[in-house]
């Protein structure tokens, strides 16, 4: 989830403007021992608006959830983040790329997926990943294929931050995915889907979806992304204080390539983007951030 992102920047930013000593007196094994082992999260409901049902003939579109169906496909996803405190140097809190292989069935409720042997660049992050293979996650579908519930079971041993990579990975994803209107439409049908994306700064996200091809249960949908605060500023986590929004810009397009009869996406890729300007009204210290994210779907 963008929000993701953009909470490792303020805590950077808190503790660049903290003339504190950071304390680093947490046991991580003991944080890793009481992880549970099931992790539910809600996604917020989403409002569907058609704009233009399109051309006929025009149909209810959505999953057509048929119990037992199994897909391999492989999620891959990027988080670029760069910021500049004050006058000092441009530090590069980028997340390491993932590329995530899936096993998806679907389900009467949802979606249940195992992962594969996840793979990325960084090479430490890479060994903690090692045991998150054969993970357990799932998606809790509401009508039109809206995610209302993202399930994450970690397998065996795996560290914290394989989690919280794996985490970030599927919200992104989340968050960037198509739930279809409850009325009929054809091709070149438009319609938005409004979100509230819950994190550090609360956001409204609107989501433009055009639906440009269509051969049989197999969709092309083009997606444009814009973000917005529904807030001026951000309450730090545990009383830390607060930050203006001073400027805030998040957008981003791409394509989605949906098999009506598969669990998850079969193809396409989409990236968001933009760039935040916040500051602190005690010490009058400025962040400015440039941010991206993408997620592509790939066999």
């Amino acid at each position: 989830m963008f929000v993701l992102a953009a909470a490792l920047s303020f805590t950077s930013f808190v503790s660049g403007c903290s003339d504190e000593p950071e304390s680093n007196t947490a046991d991580p094994g003991a944080v890793a021992a009481e992880a549970p082992k099931e992790v539910t999260v809600p996604i917020s409901p989403v409002a569907i608006t058609v704009v233009d049902a399109g051309e006929d003939p025009a149909e209810v579109l959505g999953p057509r959830r048929t119990p037992g169906v199994r897909q391999a496909v492989t999620l891959m996803t990027t988080t670029m983040v760069r910021q500049r405190i004050n006058d000092q140097a441009d530090q590069d809190l980028s997340g390491p790329a993932l590329t995530i292989p899936l096993t998806a069935t679907t389900d009467d409720k949802g979606v249940d997926i195992t992962l594969g042997k996840v793979t990325t660049p960084d090479a430490q992050l890479a060994i903690d990943l090692h045991p998150a293979e054969g993970s357990q996650l799932g998606l809790t579908l509401a009508a039109g294929g809206a995610v209302t519930a993202l399930r994450i079971s970690p397998a065996g041993e795996a560290a914290d931050s394989a989690r919280s990579a794996i985490e970030q990975a599927f919200y992104q994803a989340v968050y960037t995915s198509v739930t279809f209107p409850e009325t009929a439409i054809g091709i070149g049908a438009i319609w938005t889907m409004r979100q509230h994306v819950s994190g550090g700064v609360s956001l409204d996200q609107v989501t433009t979806a055009t639906l440009t091809e269509r051969d049989g249960d197999l969709l092309t949908v083009a997606l444009d992304v814009r973000q917005v605060p529904s807030t001026a500023t951000w309450n730090l986590p545990n009383g830390a204080g607060m930050l203006k929004i001073d400027d805030y810009v998040m957008h981003g397009t791409g394509t989605v390539i949906i098999d009506l009869g598969m669990p998850l996406p079969v193809g396409g890729s989409i990236t968001v983007g933009g760039e935040q300007t916040y500051s602190d009204p005690a010490t009058k210290s400025r962040l400015r951030q440039t941010t991206a994210n993408s997620v592509k779907w790939g066999g």
